[in-house]
Formats: structure tokens, C-alpha cells, sequence
């Protein structure tokens, strides 16, 4: 017994340094998850407030068209272009796709129509073809906008109106998605391409058949390597929690142990995968295009970047059996969420399914050459 242990113990160790002497292999493990996690986390993180690039024309000399235009430079929402200063210059920009809008304060914005005692106008909005959805959500802007001035004038009571009310509930953002899809995509390139990668260069250079001549067995050899991807795949996730926490504000609502646990299960069950993959392929012009042949589809299917909810409905039927599925959808529900082990017993369920499976195909189709 104290063999078996010792022989896993050396094995571990050997396969953890071996890991942190390789600069490929750290670059790849570590560094490139985190480089995707700050070129995503620069467009997903922040507040992601909704904003309109346009053009801003005031055409009117009234005191009124004044004020609106002082009251649109000082929006947070539009982003006014003070290089435009015509309405060709900004159409010219419109084709372009440079340029969400134009809006124009005509002459008479602001002045009193004939037999009227109330100053009116009507603002413009000229937008490309291509840019109709933005220029509503522009021009119902704008509306609200207008409606402090236009109660100003005239009083008038809605019979219907729209009130809000905030649940209380956490939400997710979107740099919350990314992060968790990033956590599955960081653990594949551990779990899959390493073994895959590694294996068949060990069976090339004669390593595994030398190892084959020892007493070493098959399912100690899993083990250690088990033990030392998990180690590794620790370090790469506690890396990308720190540089998402304080670099990108992400909030943390679940419990750290139960992240542990469910992360360490998800890291064994992904090595499964890479296991039967370089276990199998007798060199890399096997193992990288079957790597490729599993992977890819989760990596876009599995919600790994964008949530599964925005594709249809039999996609989401299809991916939600991808041993990766569970792992981004469990990782998120508990980081995000907050739910506990017990709240994400369907998704676990799934990985501990996944992990027999997989690792029953890989010892099938292990060879040591």
C-alpha cells in the first residue's frame, strides 16, 4: 500500500514540475487564459452603459433649442462628434457606419406657431438604413428627454403609465458569462490539450514503453497525472479569480469551498477526456485533429462565450449533454449566483456522469505506444 502511494506521490510531483519547467506549457496553461481574460474582460467588464455616437446640428437660435442642446452635451448617453458641424459632413460619416445619428434642431425649434402661446419643434433623427434598431432606441431617448420641458408647458395626466420595481436579486452582467466561459476554456486547455499534446510526444521519445517495463500501473499513472493537473489547474483558476475580482469588479456570491470542490471535480472529469485523447492517438497528427473534433463544438455550444439562451432551442437541447455544459453552467450558478452544491445537483450530476464515462473509454483505450 505504502507503494502504491509513494509511486503516485512521484509521479504527481515529477508531472507538476515538469509542468512549471515547460514555457510552453505555462504559457499556454496560465498566461494565455489570462491574456483572453483581459482582452474579453476590457469589452465585457465596466458597466456596459449604453451609448450613441451622433452628431449634434442646432440650426435654431432660441433660447430653448439652447438649453436642449446644453442638456444633450452634459448626457452621459450620447457621445456627440464636435467635428461635424453640417449635415452632409455627418450623412458622409452615416454611410461610413462611423456614426449612430444626426440629430438637427431645425430654425423653428423652439418658436411659437401661429395663433399659438406655446412654444413647439420637432427634433430630427437622421439614421443609415443598416442602424434603424438604434435610431428608435435613440429617438425614445430623446423623448424622454423632452418630457420635463414639454410638462413645462402643457399639463397632462396619462391615464395608463409603467412603474418599476427592483427584485433584489443579484443579476448577471455580462462579464459574469465571460468569466465562467472562460474558467471551462482555461480548463480544456489544461484537461485536453495537455494530456493530448504530452502523451504522444512521451510514446514518441520511448517514455510510456520504458514505463510500461516497471510495475507501474495504468491506473496509478491516471491518478498522478490527475493529482497534477488539478494542482495546475488550481493555480491557472486562483490566478484568473484574482485578476477578474481586481481588475474587472467581479463579485464572488458563492461559497470559495464548494467553488473548490466543484472545480477540482470538473478539472478530473475534462483530464478524462484529454487521458483517452493522448492515450489513444499513437502521435500528434492523431491527437490534434481528434483535440480539435471534441473541443471545438463545446467551446461555441457550451456557452462558453456567449450564454446558451440566445441559440435555439434544439442547439440548447443538444449542448446541454456536452461534458462541458455542466461544468460552465454549475461554475457560473455558484460564483454568480451563489447557489451552494446541493442547488447545482443537476449539473453535478451530469460531471460525476461524464467523469465515469470518460475515463472508462480512457482506460479501454490506453497504450503505452
Amino acid at each position: 500500500m505504502d507503494y502504491l502511494y509513494n509511486t503516485i506521490y512521484v509521479f504527481s510531483k515529477v508531472n507538476t514540475k515538469r509542468f512549471f519547467r515547460n514555457r510552453v506549457a505555462i504559457f499556454f496553461g496560465l498566461l494565455f487564459p489570462l491574456v483572453i481574460l483581459f482582452v474579453l474582460g476590457g469589452i465585457f467588464g465596466g458597466n456596459n452603459a449604453v451609448s450613441f455616437k451622433v452628431a449634434l446640428l442646432n440650426e435654431s437660435t432660441t433660447t430653448i433649442a439652447t438649453k436642449v442642446t446644453e442638456s444633450m452635451a452634459s448626457s452621459t448617453v450620447l457621445k456627440i462628434d464636435p467635428t461635424l458641424t453640417n449635415l452632409t459632413a455627418a450623412k458622409q460619416k452615416l454611410e461610413q457606419g462611423s456614426l449612430d445619428a444626426a440629430i438637427v434642431l431645425p430654425p423653428s425649434f423652439g418658436e411659437k406657431a401661429a395663433g399659438s402661446t406655446t412654444p413647439s419643434g420637432q427634433a430630427l433623427v437622421y439614421y443609415a438604413h443598416t442602424n434603424a434598431q438604434g435610431a428608435q432606441a435613440l429617438a425614445s431617448l430623446l423623448t424622454s428627454e423632452f418630457e420635463p420641458l414639454n410638462a413645462h408647458f402643457v399639463s397632462t395626466v396619462f391615464p395608463f403609465t409603467v412603474a418599476t420595481r427592483e427584485t433584489g436579486q443579484q443579476g448577471l452582467t455580462s462579464f459574469d458569462y465571460t468569466f465562467a466561459g472562460l474558467l471551462g476554456f482555461a480548463l480544456m486547455g489544461i484537461g485536453i490539450f495537455g494530456p493530448s499534446n504530452v502523451f504522444p510526444e512521451l510514446k514518441r521519445l520511448g517514455v510510456l514503453r520504458r514505463l510500461h517495463t516497471t510495475p507501474l500501473r495504468v491506473s496509478q499513472y491516471f491518478i498522478a497525472t490527475a493529482i497534477s493537473q488539478a494542482t495546475t489547474g488550481l493555480v491557472t483558476v486562483a490566478a484568473m479569480f484574482f485578476v477578474g475580482i481586481f481588475f474587472f469588479h467581479l463579485k464572488v456570491i458563492g461559497n470559495y469551498l464548494d467553488l473548490i470542490v466543484f472545480l477540482l471535480l470538473s478539472i478530473v472529469m475534462v483530464l478524462g477526456i484529454g487521458l483517452a485523447i493522448g492515450g489513444w492517438a499513437k502521435d500528434q497528427s492523431q491527437a490534434a485533429p481528434l483535440s480539435n473534433i471534441i473541443t471545438f463544438p463545446m467551446l461555441f455550444l457550451s456557452g462558453t462565450f456567449f450564454p446558451r439562451y440566445l441559440m435555439p432551442g434544439w442547439v440548447q437541447t443538444i449542448s446541454s449533454y456536452f461534458p462541458l455544459t455542466p461544468v460552465i453552467d454549475g461554475l457560473r450558478m455558484i460564483a454568480t449566483e451563489g447557489k451552494s452544491l446541493v442547488g447545482v445537483a443537476p449539473q453535478l450530476a451530469l460531471v460525476c456522469l461524464w467523469l465515469a464515462v470518460v475515463y472508462v473509454i480512457a482506460f479501454r483505450l490506453f497504450r503505452w505506444s
